[in-house]
């Protein structure tokens, strides 16, 4: 293939994934890794834990160094070495390092400059690089208090590990409730998660500036109010790094994003771009979208390496697929939330279920809050979301798989999952929404949500027991235990030309008692997700 010279703007995953793909297929070529930080490749996912001390060195995040990649792969890594510009037409970058600043000639050029935490009111401390979780860590021995701002991932990652280290922690979030890839009743768990460890969580925070001085850190809100802090970690979203991209002719969207086709190339000849500044599709949508996830990049960076090796290879687009761990509960989604869903397509049909992570009469089960969005005429699925100790990412996993491979919510029935008491019930949380979502489409059952329940004004009817329903239920709903439904019809006569939209804890006992209900001539609905999903949505606050 010849001496030709690649040339790859940042490290970590595309681009360090990039470089020792393109190597393995072309033993010749000359590879260089422009890479801004002191560090090629690390795991920017571990940083939150190394600032717990769960991860005690910072050279456990160190994937590959500059001499392991040489010595392994032949690649010139260059740290601390920024590309300031790119000449597309004469086919250089230049390259600001510690020293001096020079040009550097190439044949092909890949572009993985990822993300930078966006910068908010003074130049807060925020989570990048390893340089950075070291000199945050460090910077915390003395600090009792610590704000973080943004509710994201790494905020309550962060969040999270400053309460193991002893801190007292405010986790500040300008939206209405955290991760807002998730729907209100799956994160209301997650929430009171974080709470019940200590955390102060404020949302809907409206900060209007940031000040320091010698003993730490003002926050001001719109409203005048303001609190005090030790210390502050900004974690409220990120921003494509791409402003040295600027006269390239390189295509960028309205928000820095790389505009790539699927097989990784811009619309400039010889330069590729991966990883998180890239714009790329969204598997359900088919839409361009900003999706910002370490195993995308990598095989993104996989993809440009094949191509530039005469392999042709296609990055299709992402799903989104995400998990994360607070205080020992996982929430984790795929594809669309609701919201998102209702601005694309109007409407979508809602699942929610609350299964066990394991069998029951085997000890250590715990609640899974399982929610999946899908259309009711394609059967396509939109997405899904879970909470829970266990059982998340498996779920989840699944899910994401199906989805991938273009099946329906009706396959879901289908699987076959391996089952031992200790692991998973014989009815897997994905079969169970396969098999409630079959119900639907035979009409052996209608579903209605709480949201459109309670909106719609119809007769609410509890069947669950005397005792829970003493505990709580739905404003203004009929109490008949299902047990007792057959033999107290007759109470719900005058009812007989209404809709009756019927909860029970979960929705299992509901669906029974639709069934009876519409033996009977009745109009019936079952409410997915029944008082458990309604509880956590919290209504009544």
């Amino acid at each position: 293939m010849g001496n030709r010279k690649v040339v790859i703007v940042g490290g970590v995953a595309a681009g360090a994934s990039c470089a020792a793909r393109l190597r393995r297929l072309d033993e010749f070529a000359d590879i260089i890794i422009l890479e801004k930080s002191s560090n090629v490749s690390y795991a920017n996912c571990g940083m939150p834990y190394y600032i717990g001390k769960d991860i005690s060195d910072a050279s456990s995040l160190i994937v590959q160094s500059p001499q392991s990649l040489y010595k392994r792969f032949r690649i010139d890594v260059r740290c601390n070495s920024e590309v300031v510009s790119v000449d597309t037409v004469n086919k250089m970058v230049t390259v600001r390092d510690d020293e001096k600043e020079y040009q550097e000639s190439y044949d092909q050029l890949v572009l993985t400059p990822g993300c930078h935490p966006r910068k908010l009111f003074v130049s807060l401390p925020s989570l990048r690089n390893v340089e950075d979780a070291v000199r945050i860590r460090e910077s915390l021995d003395n600090a009792e208090s610590v704000g973080v701002i943004g509710g994201g991932f790494i905020g309550i990652e962060v969040a999270e590990n400053l309460v193991k280290r002893g801190k007292k922690v405010t986790l500040f979030e300008y939206a209405d409730h955290i991760l807002t890839n998730l729907d209100p009743d799956i994160v209301s768990y997650l929430e009171d998660q974080l709470k019940s460890n200590g955390v102060e969580l404020l949302t809907s925070a409206r900060i209007f500036s940031v000040t320091r001085d010698e003993n730490g850190y003002t926050v001001e809100f719109n409203d005048g109010s303001t609190c005090r802090e030790d210390y502050i970690v900004m974690a409220a979203g990120l921003l494509p790094s791409t402003g040295f991209l600027e006269d390239s002719g390189i295509l960028l969207d309205e928000q820095g994003y790389i505009e790539v086709d699927e097989h990784m190339r811009t619309n400039v000849d010889d330069v590729y771009a991966a990883g998180d500044a890239v714009s790329v599709i969204n598997l359900v949508t088919g839409k361009k979208a900003h999706i910002p996830l370490a195993g995308p990049a990598n095989r993104q960076g996989r993809i440009i390496a094949d191509n530039l090796c005469g392999i042709e290879s296609t990055y299709e687009g992402s799903l989104g697929t995400s998990i994360i761990r607070v205080f020992g509960l996982s929430g984790a989604s795929v594809g669309l939330n609701t919201a998102q869903i209702l601005k694309e397509y109007g409407k979508c049909e809602t699942i929610c279920t609350h299964p066990s992570s394991h069998a029951t009469y085997y000890p250590g089960s715990s609640p899974l809050h399982i929610k999946i969005f899908y259309d009711k005429d394609t059967r396509k699925i939109y997405g899904a979301q879970a909470v829970g100790k266990e059982g998340v990412d498996k779920f989840i996993d699944v899910i994401s798989t199906v989805m991938i491979l273009k099946g329906t919510v009706d396959d879901l029935a289908r699987l076959e999952q391996a089952y031992a008491p200790p692991f998973l019930s014989a009815k897997s949380p994905a079969n169970y929404l396969g098999f409630v979502a079959g119900n639907e489409k035979e009409g052996l059952e209608e579903l209605v949500t709480v949201e459109q329940a309670l909106s719609d004004g119809n007769v609410l009817l509890d069947v669950r027991t005397d005792r829970e329903y003493s505990l709580g239920a739905f404003k203004n709903s009929v109490h008949i235990p299902v047990d007792e439904l057959r033999d107290r019809i007759d109470e719900l006569s005058e009812y007989k030309d209404r809709i009756i939209d019927v909860y029970c804890a979960v929705g299992v006992r509901g669906h029974i008692a639709c069934r009876i209900l519409k033996a009977y001539g009745f109009k019936a609905r079952n409410i997915t997700g029944a008082y458990t999903t309604y509880k956590a949505m919290k209504l009544d606050d």
